[in-house]
């Protein structure tokens, strides 16, 4: 999504975003291809680059774990053994 979204259009490097953010360029490329989570701090290093916010990317990790969740057969069946609290 960053790649897609912003680097590109931009036309932007990663290594370019890994100097704006003072990170590794290998920090950003885990970032763009999702093998590194947006944490907090990451969050406010992009949002300060980008001129957005810091919940936007926040957000957006959050809606990836969950898709994650949802579309990984094998953590889908461990959320579906989860059963409601009878009152």
């Amino acid at each position: 999504m960053i790649t897609e979204e912003f680097l590109v259009p931009l036309g932007l490097t990663q290594g370019q975003l890994a100097q704006a953010m003072g990170v590794s360029r290998k920090t950003v490329n885990e970032l763009c291809t999702n093998r590194r989570t947006i944490t907090a701090d990451s969050a406010l290093m992009l949002a300060r680059v980008f001129g957005n916010t810091a919940d936007f990317w926040l957000n957006l990790q959050q809606r990836n774990e969950l898709w994650k969740a949802l579309n990984t057969p094998k953590r889908r069946a461990r959320i579906e053994k989860a059963k409601p609290i009878a009152a």
